[in-house]
């Protein structure tokens, strides 16, 4: 019988267990020690493996794809995002520029695209390549053991004597059953589920893979750190460790909010992307089933971008002639026969779902719901039917472009046919699937921690809006706010003279806002992007004919300043083994959206790799550097040295708490 899942949901946020456990069908195949566990091989988990491998330790990484690298390779968008004073500082983590010069090594250049969103496109399989080589040199350099587990997921993890620590991880490896298609055959949509069962299946034979301690528990510090990289939050979602997912609440420190209430269906928009190539003749395409469903949602978006040259040429990963001078126009950038353009776009393969029937990250309430925090039912926490859409709108994308005469945004007479490219499909292409698309979605948010209480913080730790942004808050569009808010929001922009600012000492007209993003005193990273939207849909599904944006979603979209990274935000609630890296640390819906870029996530997988190991080499917690802040804390002060010394910058310069302006970084 079909489960009552409405009824269900209005109960499970109350009932949802902290962790649910199965005993698998059969003996571990593989016992595997680790000193590190890293869920997740994208940027921030490698990022950390290679941290922790300098540093001599034995790192066990798993990750769903056969690809290391996330954002680089297996989603897709092998087109570097950075900030050009950053950039032309070199102002990055040391592994990162090791990853940029070997890009430049491999092809003689750092940009062998030749596009113009960035200052470094490539193949995504050359991402997995030359990462999984700066790994293994790392591994040789630092003395440490790499454990590489590909086409891996994590499926149930279980507490140890102490109910704080995690003591051990369940994870299923597939590989495809003799005589099945090979692996990146079918979509991930045909596949996610079997991967999260542990029985074998038609297409894939399965081997059960017990994670364990390297070393013994002690009872001081913890005997191994398990880091949650995955790109949704899986570990969080599974051991429903305090989070937040999607839309924040209007307060002081999200004023741009587009919710009083929040509204966790709303995340940012997911991507496929794919790979196509400029052919010498016209070529005959055949129209897919699905197209007219998602055809009244494709468009150029803006008058000004409106034009096929431009969107080919913007992350273009391969051409044929760079050295070629390029024109200071975009729009009459060259295209020539073997170019080859990958797609990434808002409102063309984005996928923007925003409501309870639609949202690919399960609640949750839907997780307790549809059974996934029951023992043994964990299947990554996604809505498997929106990953399929997805997919079909990322290749009615294609034939869009290529054949498309519609246009939803700017109206009839300016989308025309470019018959002269091809889907670049196999598994040589690009992508590396014999489909086109990317193996994994590029995901723009996930679950979002919610850090541990701490001064100044009763709620719990995070990163908001007003920390980073560079909006004038003084606008007619917050005036509006009310009046405690308003008042709250100006003693955070004052800065030292919050205070005065709350007891009304200081009228909010008098106030100068800081210049600068907020200090944190147990910064262990850092990181610069735009504020940059891709808000869901109003109505479901997204391609409705005539679907809106959510209104009020791009209000806190902009500039903001460069950022740093606080050790606070990667430290969960009730687990004190876990760590969290890449787009699940803590942050506001507003402010993710600037933490989720390529350097940004290695500059946090940096520090969470080596948070881990330092708390190993020195028996400690990693909550126990920051426990005691404001007061001064030796230990975290040890850390930040070595992290400069390693190369690894915490902070951009004149970032002083005296200094409130940030005019060298503009």
């Amino acid at each position: 019988m079909r489960k009552n899942i409405a009824a269900l949901i209005a109960i499970a946020a109350a009932t949802a267990p902290l962790i649910a456990v199965a005993t698998p069908p059969r003996s571990p195949d593989i016992v595997e020690t680790c000193d590190l566990l890293i869920a997740g091989g994208g940027l921030a988990g490698s990022a950390a493996a290679y941290e922790a491998l300098l540093a001599g330790k034995t790192v066990c990484i798993t990750d769903i794809t056969d690809w290391v690298g996330g954002q680089i390779s297996s989603q897709g968008t092998s087109a570097l995002d950075e900030r050009p004073t950053q950039r032309s500082r070199l102002y990055f983590p040391r592994g990162y520029l090791a990853f940029r010069q070997a890009i430049e090594n491999h092809y003689g250049r750092l940009n062998p695209g030749a596009c113009w969103v960035s200052a470094s496109c490539f193949m995504p399989y050359d991402g997995h390549k030359l990462l999984f080589e700066l790994l293994k040199d790392a591994e040789k350099t630092g003395q440490g053991t790499l454990k590489w587990y590909p086409s891996t997921v994590i499926k149930d993890v279980t507490l140890g004597e102490n109910p704080r620590l995690i003591g051990g991880a369940i994870a299923i490896q597939h590989q495809p059953m003799p005589n099945a298609p090979s692996l990146n055959t079918l979509p991930l949509s045909h596949t996610i589920e079997d991967a999260y069962r542990y029985e074998d299946s038609a297409n894939f034979t399965k081997k059960i893979v017990q994670f364990i301690p390297n070393r013994p528990d002690t009872g001081t510090g913890a005997p191994w750190y398990v880091i949650d990289a995955t790109e949704t939050g899986e570990l969080v979602g599974l051991l429903n460790v305090p989070h937040r997912l999607g839309i924040d609440p209007l307060s002081p420190w999200e004023p741009s909010s587009s919710s009083q209430t929040g509204d966790a269906y709303c995340t940012q928009g997911f991507t496929y992307p794919f790979a196509m190539e400029t052919q010498t003749e016209e070529q005959t395409y055949q129209k897919p089933a699905f197209y007219d469903r998602h055809a009244p949602y494709y468009s150029y978006e803006l008058e000004r971008l409106a034009d096929f040259e431009l969107v080919y040429t913007y992350r273009q990963i391969f051409s044929t002639q760079p050295d070629l001078a390029r024109p200071s126009d975009v729009r009459n950038f060259p295209i020539f026969p073997g170019d080859i353009s990958m797609q990434n776009w808002t409102w063309g393969n984005d996928y923007r779902p925003g409501t309870e029937q639609d949202n690919l990250i399960y609640t949750q309430a839907q997780l307790q719901a549809t059974g996934q925090l029951e023992p043994g039912g964990w299947l990554g926490g996604l809505r498997t039917e929106t990953l399929r859409r997805g997919e079909e709108h990322a290749l009615g994308f294609f034939y869009w472009l290529v054949q498309g005469t519609t246009d939803s945004q700017l109206g009839d007479g300016v989308k025309q046919p470019q018959p002269f490219h091809t889907l670049m499909t196999g598994l040589d292409s690009p992508m590396g699937t014999v489909h086109g698309l990317s193996k994994y979605p590029y995901i723009r948010e996930g679950r979002r921690i919610i850090g541990r209480p701490s001064f100044g913080y009763p709620e719990g730790f995070a990163v908001e809006e007003v920390d980073i942004s560079r909006t004038d808050f003084s606008q007619s569009r917050y005036a509006s706010l009310p009046a405690n808010l308003r008042r709250s929001l100006w003693a955070r922009l004052a800065g030292l003279e919050a205070i005065a600012v709350l007891t009304n000492e200081t009228p909010i007209d008098a106030v100068q806002p800081r210049m600068r993003a907020s200090r944190y005193p147990d910064s262990v990273g850092i990181g610069h992007y735009a504020i940059d939207f891709h808000p869901c849909m109003t109505l479901s599904p997204p391609e409705a004919p005539g679907n809106t944006e959510r209104a009020g979603e791009r209000l806190g979209q902009g500039a903001a300043y460069p950022f740093p990274v606080p050790l606070r935000a990667t430290i969960p609630q009730k687990i004190d083994n876990l760590l969290v890296a890449g787009k699940s640390i803590a942050t506001s819906h507003i402010a993710a959206a600037a933490y989720r870029v390529h350097s940004f996530e290695w500059s946090v997988g940096v520090a969470v790799g080596t948070v881990a190991s330092f708390s190993l080499d020195n028996a400690v917690m990693p909550f126990e550097l920051v426990d005691d802040l404001p007061r001064r804390e030796p230990k975290l002060e040890k850390l930040q040295r070595l992290l400069v010394k390693n190369g690894n910058a915490i902070a951009f310069p004149n970032t002083s708490i005296f200094n409130n302006d940030w005019d060298d970084w503009r």
